[in-house]
């Protein structure tokens, strides 16, 4: 039976945030609906630092799955899209959106996942990982130290806020932006909510912390309408 296109979009935890809370983690594994999933995790936007490498095999490797990473500067094949379009599902890192993008567009791994994302491989991740997914996202890897648009690979419509509540200038300046029309309306995400898209249809919202939530976030009329999301913790 064919699997439908799915996107979890984490706002912020997982086990790079949440090492020792594992929740997020385990829900983007029982998304696959495969006893033994294969799980790759890709690290391009910190430059495939070892240090996060560790921590996701650390994290996984307990697991019922079969954890494995793609590095884009030690390539493990020549065939990129035979090896992404084995897995069950993906799974992002935070860091520069901006070079990540960048990268994957320069070696095709952009338009590999999304063949991979419509043959019913999850696609998932946290920040950066979270952003990527989305037409538009608000990112900091633009300009250091500031908060601006980017465009992402429009895998999904509008826009996406991460760290909704993890940082201070996020609300107010994806709001702003909002209703200037520099972005387009879209969902903002706390650290430790996930946004779960069933093809391009959000089905729901959950979360590794009780009080985190996720957000619709858009321009009616003149004014910006913010609407929390029903979350549902994943430690009931």
């Amino acid at each position: 039976m064919a699997r439908p296109p799915q996107i979890v979009a984490m706002g912020g935890g997982g086990f790079l945030m949440e090492p020792d809370n594992p929740l997020l983690d385990r829900f983007v594994l029982s998304t696959a609906a495969v006893p033994k999933p294969k799980i790759c995790f890709l690290g391009t936007a910190t430059g495939d630092y070892q240090g996060f490498i560790d921590s996701f095999y650390a994290c996984f490797n307990p697991q019922p799955c079969i954890p494995t990473h793609l590095s884009l500067f030690k390539p493990p094949t020549r065939d990129l899209r035979d090896f992404v379009l084995e897995q069950d599902a993906i799974y992002v890192g935070g860091g520069n959106t901006r070079a990540m993008l960048a990268l994957w567009r320069e070696w095709g791994l952009d338009a590999i996942l999304r063949d991979a994302w419509l043959a019913g491989i999850v696609m998932a991740g946290l920040s950066a990982g979270s952003i990527c997914w989305f037409k538009q996202g608000l990112s900091d890897s633009v300009v250091a130290g500031e908060l601006h648009p980017i465009k992402c690979l429009g895998f999904l419509r509008g826009s996406h806020c991460p760290h909704y509540d993890g940082e201070p200038y996020r609300q107010p300046t994806y709001r702003h932006l909002i209703k200037e029309g520099k972005l387009e309306s879209g969902y903002a995400a706390d650290d430790g909510a996930a946004l779960h898209f069933v093809g391009e249809e959000l089905v729901g919202v959950v979360s590794s912390r009780e009080a985190a939530k996720a957000y619709s976030v858009r321009c009616v009329g003149s004014e910006v309408e913010e609407t929390a999301l029903p979350a549902k913790w994943l430690g009931a």
